[in-house]
């Protein structure tokens, strides 16, 4: 395993470690603020599940940036 391919898979890791974390808390963070404001609670938890994706987006579009 080179070294590169190496750092890819532990921010890889790192990442879904992360995201994983915040779904796990999700449904008890969205409640939680569901008792102060419903409308609040679905933009945060929408907001979560979409920095999932975000963080792969800019990873990806950084990693693009370097090849060249």
């Amino acid at each position: 395993m080179s070294p590169e391919s190496r750092s890819q898979a532990i921010a890889a890791g790192i990442i879904l470690l992360g995201a994983s974390l915040v779904i796990y808390f999700l449904p008890t963070i969205v409640l939680w603020i569901g008792n102060f404001s419903p409308t609040l609670a679905i933009v945060v938890g929408v907001c979560l599940i979409l920095a999932f994706f975000v963080v792969f987006w800019l990873r990806a579009r950084y990693q693009r940036g370097q090849e060249k």
